[in-house]
């Protein structure tokens, strides 16, 4: 039986599916985008800004799960630029300062909203 979470402090779903999913033991989250759930407002002044919120959202649904950082072992990043990938690189690495996760970074042609990234995990109990 799966458990859905819905975490208030990040930005709600933006189509019909969850924030995150706990199935067995993991919590699969969906793609996140730089939505500040305060403001309801897309934050994209800089890559590094965009990838910051993006990361923070992550963490408000692990926390919602009673999670950390530490308990992801997998994301997937998608991006609309590769020539950005060292600026997310750099504010991803700030989230894992040891023993970071399995990932794969794929550059796309469009992400939802106009975003120039997206992350989705999947984290251990």
């Amino acid at each position: 039986m799966s458990k859905i979470i819905f975490a208030k402090k990040a930005p709600e779903p933006i189509g019909p599916y969850s924030q995150a999913v706990i199935s067995g033991s993991h919590l699969f989250v969906s793609g996140q985008i730089a939505i500040d759930q305060q403001s309801g407002k897309m934050i994209s002044t800089t890559i590094e800004e965009e990838t910051k919120q993006v990361m923070t959202n992550i963490g408000y649904i692990l926390e919602e799960a009673g999670l950390t950082f530490a308990n992801i072992i997998k994301c997937s990043i998608f991006i609309s630029d590769m020539s950005q990938f060292s600026q997310i690189n750099a504010v991803y690495g700030e989230f894992f300062k040891e023993n970071p996760p399995a990932r794969e970074t794929v550059e796309v042609s469009q992400l939802p909203k106009g975003v120039n990234v997206e992350i989705s995990c999947i984290a251990e109990l």
